[in-house]
C-alpha cells in the first residue's frame, strides 16, 4: 500500500506516473531506508518541510547505486500528485534552492511543453551554487541555472530519462510561446540610450566651444584657417611625394619581381638540363653495360663453337685414321691376293701398264696430298679447297 500511486491521480503521457522513473530505480528507491522512514505517509503539505532538509541534489551512487533523498522525494511526489499551484509556489521559492530545483525536476516530468518553458526559462537568471552527488558517490559544485539549462535541452537528468519536449522555436512558430525576452534587455536599453545621449551632448559641447571662439576673436579665426590652409598644402605636397615614392617602390619591386622570375625560370631550366645530362649518363652507362654483356656472351658462345667444332675434328680425324688403316690392310690385303691371283700374261700386261701409269698415280696423289683437298674430313677438305683458292697453305 505504502508504493501504490494515489487512486485519485491523473495518468500522465498516458501511464502511471510512476512509471516515469525506471523500474530498476524505482525498485531501489522503494528498498531504500530514506524512502522507508522518511518518505512513509507524506503529503502535499508535509513535503515541503522535507524538501527544506535537502542539502545536495542527485540520482544514484555508490557500488550498488544507491538512489538519493533529492530522488526519493521526487518519487514520492510522483506517488501523490499535488496539484500544479503547490508545483508552481516550489519554482518559485527563493528562499530555499532545493526546493526549487525538486519543483523544476518535477514540473519537467509531468507538465506540458508550454509549461516547462514559461516557468523554468526565469530560472536561467539563478547564479546560486549547488552541491551535486555523483555517481562515483563524491559531491561536485554546480549552479540553479546549469541544472535548468540540463533539464531543457538534455535527455538524462539524475539517472532519469526525461521526455521530449518541443523546441522553443516550434512552439513560437505555432503562437504558443512568445518570444523571449532577456532580463538584460532593459539593462542594454538604458546603456545604448545614455551612450547616445553622451554623444549629443558631447557634439553640442563641441559646437557650443566653436561659436565661443569664433565670436570672441575673428583675428584668431582666421590664423586657424589660415594654418588649416598651411597644413592642408603640407598634406598634399607629402601625399604627392608619398605617391611618387610609392611609384618608385613599386616599380623597383616589379622588377625585383621580374628578376626573381626571370632567376627562377633560369634555375628551373639548369636543373631540367642536369637531370636530362644525369639520364643521358645512365642510359650510356647501361646501353655499354649491356654491350660488354653482349660480347662475352658472343665469346663465350664462340668458344664453345670452337671447341665442339675441335671435338667434332678430332673426331673425324680418328674415324678417318681408322678408315686409312682400314683401306690400307685392305689394299695390301688385296695387292697380296692379286699378285698370287693374276695369270702370267696378265701380270705381265699389268706390270707394263703400271710400270707407265705408276708414274702419273704418284704425281696425282702427291698432287693431291699437296692440296689436301682430298682429306677424308669433308670440313677440312672443304677449309682446304677454299685456302688453295686464296692461295693458302691447306690444313693438315
Amino acid at each position: 500500500m505504502a508504493n501504490r500511486t494515489d487512486p485519485a491521480a491523473k495518468s500522465i503521457r498516458g501511464t502511471n506516473p510512476q512509471n516515469l522513473v525506471e523500474k530498476i530505480l524505482r525498485s531501489k528507491i522503494y528498498q531504500n531506508t530514506y524512502w522507508k522512514e522518511q518518505c512513509f505517509g507524506l503529503t502535499a503539505e508535509t513535503l515541503v518541510d522535507k524538501a527544506m532538509e535537502l542539502d545536495h541534489l542527485g540520482g544514484t551512487h555508490g557500488g550498488n547505486r544507491k538512489p538519493t533523498p533529492f530522488m526519493c522525494l521526487v518519487m514520492k511526489m510522483l506517488q501523490i500528485q499535488p496539484e500544479k499551484e503547490i508545483v508552481i509556489e516550489f519554482i518559485k521559492n527563493d528562499d530555499y534552492k532545493y526546493v526549487r530545483i525538486l519543483g523544476a525536476f518535477y514540473l519537467r516530468l509531468t507538465g506540458t511543453d508550454v509549461d516547462v518553458y514559461r516557468y523554468l526559462e526565469p530560472l536561467y537568471n539563478d547564479y546560486r551554487k549547488l552541491r551535486q552527488k555523483l555517481p562515483e558517490g563524491k559531491f561536485s559544485l554546480t549552479h540553479v541555472d546549469e541544472v535548468i539549462d540540463e533539464l531543457l535541452t538534455k535527455d538524462y537528468s539524475c539517472d532519469i530519462a526525461l521526455p521530449r519536449i518541443k523546441k522553443r522555436w516550434t512552439l513560437e512558430t505555432l503562437g504558443s510561446l512568445e518570444p523571449r525576452r532577456s532580463v538584460l534587455e532593459d539593462d542594454f536599453e538604458e546603456e545604448e540610450e545614455k551612450e547616445e545621449n553622451d554623444q549629443l551632448d558631447g557634439l553640442e559641447d563641441e559646437a557650443h566651444e566653436k561659436d565661443y571662439y569664433r565670436g570672441r576673436s575673428p583675428a584668431r579665426e582666421r590664423d586657424r584657417d589660415r594654418r588649416r590652409d598651411r597644413d592642408r598644402y603640407r598634406e598634399r605636397d607629402y601625399d604627392r611625394d608619398y605617391d611618387r615614392d610609392y611609384d618608385r617602390e613599386r616599380g623597383r619591386g616589379r622588377d625585383r619581381d621580374r628578376d626573381r622570375d626571370r632567376d627562377r625560370d633560369r634555375d628551373r631550366d639548369r636543373d631540367r638540363d642536369r637531370d636530362r645530362d644525369r639520364y643521358r649518363l645512365r642510359d650510356e652507362k647501361d646501353y655499354g653495360r649491356d654491350r660488354e654483356r653482349d660480347r662475352e656472351w658472343e665469346g663465350r658462345e664462340r668458344e664453345r663453337r670452337d671447341r665442339d667444332r675441335g671435338r667434332r675434328r678430332s673426331h673425324s680425324r680418328s674415324r678417318s685414321r681408322s678408315r686409312d688403316r682400314k683401306d690400307r690392310e685392305g689394299g695390301e690385303h688385296r695387292k697380296r691376293h692379286a699378285r698370287s691371283s693374276t695369270s702370267p700374261r696378265r701380270r705381265d700386261g699389268a706390270e707394263e701398264n703400271g710400270t707407265r701409269e705408276e708414274p702419273r698415280k704418284k704425281k696425282e696423289r702427291k698432287e693431291k696430298k699437296e692440296d689436301g683437298t682430298d682429306h677424308p674430313d669433308p670440313e677440312i677438305a672443304e677449309a682446304n679447297r677454299l685456302r688453295a683458292s686464296l692461295g693458302l697453305k691447306p690444313l693438315k
